[in-house]
């Protein structure tokens, strides 16, 4: 049975950038791209970006079998450590990533990992 996890970060984006660039980075590193059908290949995931002035925390909710949450987490890490996405336009969003990792999960994202995993 799928685990409901969820990784945090914290990154740095120039306030008139948008703050979907990092979810589509992490959805290419677990998916193979930002666009494709239902499910997703390695783990069911949605990521929330706050954004307070340049200061932006993701969020990314995930499911995953428990032996492939740490693999999920690398590719979230990676693909935010690479800092940049570009959109379906072709413009290129850059951030800078300051911290990552694991994070508690709350009553309303746990319900919401429910939901991805169809469970």
């Amino acid at each position: 049975m799928p685990g409901i996890y969820v990784h945090e970060a914290t990154v740095l984006m120039d306030a008139g950038s948008g703050t979907g660039a990092p979810g589509a980075a992490i959805t290419v590193a677990l998916c193979g791209s930002w666009q494709h059908p239902p499910p997703c290949p390695l783990a069911a995931h949605h990521t929330a970006a706050q954004r307070d002035g340049e200061t932006v925390t993701l969020r990314t909710i995930f499911t995953a079998d428990p032996q492939r949450e740490a693999e999920v987490r690398r590719r979230i890490d990676g693909a935010l450590a690479h800092g940049s996405q570009a959109g379906p336009d072709g413009t290129v969003v850059r951030w800078t990533l300051v911290a990552a990792g694991p994070a508690g999960l709350t009553a309303e994202e746990r319900g919401h990992g429910r939901r991805i995993a169809g469970t």
